[in-house]
C-alpha cells in the first residue's frame, strides 16, 4: 500500500488539517505528521521550517508520497530536496514561499505584510493576531472567542514561527529530482497564485486549481480525487 506523508501548516495540527483526507485511508497508508509545538505535542519556544524539514526528511521511507499544506508545503519542498531518492511524489498546497516570486508585486507585498504581522505577534493579543493572520492568508476559519486550548496553542506557535519569506527553496535541485510534482492552488489570493505559478514553471510540475475553499484547498470536494489520481500515476512510474 502506498504511503502518504501529510505535513500540516500553521495554527492547526495534523488531525485538523487533514481530517477531510480520512477516506483516503481505504486506498493508502496515511502518516499524519504533528509537528513540534502543535497538539498533542507540547509548546515550543521556536517553530522553524528548516528544523521541521529535517524532521520530515527523517520520516520519509522509500517510495513515500509527501503532501504539504501552506507552511507545511515549504517544509515539504525542503524535506524532499534533502531526501530526493526516497520520494515517489511531492504535492504542495499554496506554500508561502514568497522568496521565489518576489518579482511579483502581490507576492512581495504579502511577504512584507507577513514581516509586520509576525514582528508584533508575540506582544499583541493572541486572538487579534490569529484573526489578522487568517485574514492575510485567505483562510475561512472563524475561531471562537475565547480561543479553545488547541487553537490558543496554535496561535502561540504562530507567534514564534520563523517567517516563511526567509525560506530558500532549492528549485534547481527539486527540478532535477525524478519524482513527479503537483502544485495545488485555490484561485483566491494573488500572492499564492504567483508562488504556485513559479513552482509549476520551475519544477515542471502539474498544476490543479480548486476554487471555493480559500486557503484550505484540501477541503475541496475534488481534492482527494485529484491527489489519489496523481499518486497512483506516480506509482506507475516505478
Amino acid at each position: 500500500m502506498e504511503r502518504l506523508v501529510l505535513v500540516h501548516g500553521s495554527v492547526v495540527g495534523g488531525r485538523s488539517t487533514w481530517g477531510g483526507q480520512a477516506p483516503l485511508a481505504e486506498r493508502f497508508e496515511l502518516l499524519i505528521v504533528d509537528r513540534p509545538g502543535f497538539p498533542p505535542n507540547p509548546p515550543v519556544d521556536r517553530v522553524d521550517f528548516e528544523r521541521d524539514a529535517d524532521l520530515v526528511a527523517g520520516l520519509i521511507r522509500p517510495g513515500d508520497h509527501v503532501v504539504g499544506h501552506s507552511y507545511g508545503g515549504v517544509i515539504s519542498l525542503l524535506a524532499c530536496a534533502l531526501n530526493p531518492s526516497l520520494v515517489r511524489s511531492l504535492t504542495v498546497i499554496e506554500p508561502p514561499a514568497t522568496r521565489i516570486a518576489l518579482e511579483n508585486p502581490a507576492a512581495a507585498a504579502f511577504a512584507e505584510g507577513g514581516k509586520v504581522l509576525y514582528a508584533r505577534g508575540q506582544i499583541d493579543d493572541l486572538e487579534v493576531f490569529l484573526r489578522s493572520f487568517l485574514a492575510a492568508v485567505g483562510s475561512a476559519l472563524d475561531p471562537p472567542s475565547p480561543l479553545p486550548p488547541e487553537l490558543e496553542q496554535g496561535a502561540r506557535a504562530l507567534a514564534v514561527e520563523r517567517g516563511p519569506w526567509e525560506a530558500e527553496i532549492p528549485l534547481e535541485a527539486l527540478a532535477a529530482a525524478p519524482f513527479p510534482k503537483l502544485v495545488v492552488s485555490g484561485a483566491h489570493h494573488a500572492a499564492f497564485d504567483a508562488i504556485c505559478d513559479v513552482l509549476e514553471r520551475e519544477l515542471t510540475a502539474e498544476r490543479v486549481v480548486l476554487a471555493g475553499c480559500g486557503h484550505t484547498v484540501q477541503r475541496h470536494a475534488r481534492f482527494n480525487e485529484v491527489l489519489a489520481d496523481f499518486v497512483e500515476r506516480a506509482t506507475q512510474l516505478r
